[in-house]
C-alpha cells in the first residue's frame, strides 16, 4: 500500500507545484514502488518539427518519479530532484504522454528511481529517463 494515494498527491502537485497543472500532468496510480502518470496533449508543448518539446517531456518524468517517492516515504514536499538524465528514443505523435516510473533503490537519504515514456496508443517508448531523489532528514 502507498503512502500517499493517487488524489492526494494530485492535490499537492496541483498546488504545490503549479507547472504540473500547466503541463497537464494528472496521476493514474500510484503504487509502492510504481506510479503511472499522464501529461495530456496540448499542441503548445509542440516545437518545430512537430514533435512534444524535451523539457516537457522531462517535466513529466520527474514528477512521475516525485510521484513514487512520495509512493514510498509519503507527503514530504521537501524531497527534491539532485539528477535527471533523459535519452529521447524517437518522436512522440501529437498525443497523450503515459510515464510509468518505478524505484530502483530507495536509502535514508537518496531515491534512484527510472521512468519510461509512451505516446499513448504505441507500443515503442519515446523516452528513457533516470533520476535521483534528495530525501529530507526526518
Amino acid at each position: 500500500m502507498p503512502k500517499i494515494s493517487k488524489e492526494a498527491f494530485q492535490t499537492l502537485i496541483e498546488e504545490q507545484v503549479p507547472l504540473a497543472t500547466l503541463f497537464g500532468i494528472h496521476t493514474e496510480a500510484i503504487g509502492k514502488g510504481t506510479a503511472t502518470l499522464r501529461m495530456h496533449y496540448n499542441p503548445s508543448l509542440i516545437r518545430p518539427g512537430g514533435t512534444i518539446a524535451g523539457p516537457a517531456l522531462m517535466a513529466v518524468a520527474d514528477v512521475a518519479l516525485y510521484a513514487v517517492v512520495q509512493g514510498l516515504i509519503g507527503q514530504v514536499e521537501m524531497a527534491v530532484t539532485t539528477n535527471l538524465t533523459i535519452n529521447f528514443l524517437r518522436k512522440p505523435s501529437q498525443n497523450d504522454i503515459v510515464a510509468e516510473a518505478r524505484i530502483l533503490k530507495l536509502g535514508k537519504r537518496l531515491a534512484v528511481g527510472e521512468v519510461t515514456l509512451f505516446t499513448v496508443g504505441e507500443a515503442e517508448p519515446v523516452a528513457h529517463v533516470t533520476g535521483t531523489y534528495s530525501i529530507p532528514p526526518r
